[in-house]
């Protein structure tokens, strides 16, 4: 049987509250408006959920149209206004340049008010994926593959997607079996990917996704039974490039290359 696509998260201000549409246009460079917005400290260095989990409280919306952006905070505050840029600033994303402006408005001293420092709140030229520089547009995990980690972490409840922060959650194949189409292409819905590599995890995995105070040791499961990956350590889902871009909606089929010629007969 082939997958279906149960969840779409993306993430118009890296490191804030996922929003889960019910379905995305996939551009050659994913989705238009995911990562749209990142933030960095005094020092220019990317701030994110390593260094504040509560952040993932403050609830963003975005429309790439209209370049409304609103912030819901944890209090009920909401700040919203249309983004205005101001001046290029230099900056790198895990060490490569990422081209961005400085974003002028309320936004900055609203969520400086949750993470307790003083940030600047950029705008990405393209997005600020952090595997975008080698063909990392896109993400995928299965449901199997989370309820394994359930199991060898001993949990009590499902591991929730979220934790993890992938664009698309699949459901309908079996755990990790998105770690065999590494090197395949992937047609999801109207969309065709090239998977690329394995994403190695990091502590913001650990967070509960509503409030990011750490609740559930995923890189002691991890380590356990999926210590290395074929590209990075303590490996959970994949991600890739489009190779045909296109609509993906909840509930479409995830068909990998073979199985898409196949259907295609």
């Amino acid at each position: 049987m082939a997958g279906r696509v149960t969840r779409i998260s993306i993430a118009p201000v890296k490191s804030l509250g996922l929003v889960h549409p019910d379905e995305v246009e996939i551009g050659l460079r994913g989705v238009v408006g995911d990562r749209r917005f990142w933030l960095v400290d005094e020092d220019g260095r990317l701030f994110n959920n390593k260094r504040c989990g509560s952040m993932v409280r403050i609830r963003p919306e975005w429309d790439e149209q209209s370049r409304t952006l609103a912030l819901t905070l944890p209090d009920g505050e909401r700040v919203e206004g249309v983004v205005e840029l101001a001046e290029p600033v230099v900056a790198d994303l895990w060490g490569h340049p990422t081209p961005s402006r400085r974003v002028v408005g309320p936004w900055e001293a609203a969520i400086e008010r949750v993470a307790g420092e003083s940030l600047t709140l950029l705008w990405a030229e393209d997005h600020a994926t952090d595997r975008g520089y080698r063909g990392g547009d896109i993400s995928l995990v299965s449901v199997a593959s989370l309820e394994r980690l359930r199991e060898e972490g001993g949990a009590d409840r499902p591991v929730d997607g979220r934790r993890f922060r992938m664009l698309l959650e699949i459901d309908g194949v079996g755990a990790h079996e998105e770690d065999e189409w590494l090197g395949a292409q992937v047609q999801v819905g109207d969309a065709v990917l090239m998977l690329n590599g394995d994403v190695g995890r990091c502590v913001v995995t650990t967070h509960d996704p509503d409030t990011g105070v750490t609740d559930f040791d995923t890189l002691g499961a991890l380590a356990r039974y999926r210590r290395e990956g074929r590209d990075e350590p303590l490996p959970m889902g994949v991600y890739g490039a489009v190779a045909v871009p296109g609509r993906v909606r909840v509930g479409d089929p995830v068909l990998p290359a073979q199985r898409s010629l196949l259907a295609a007969g």
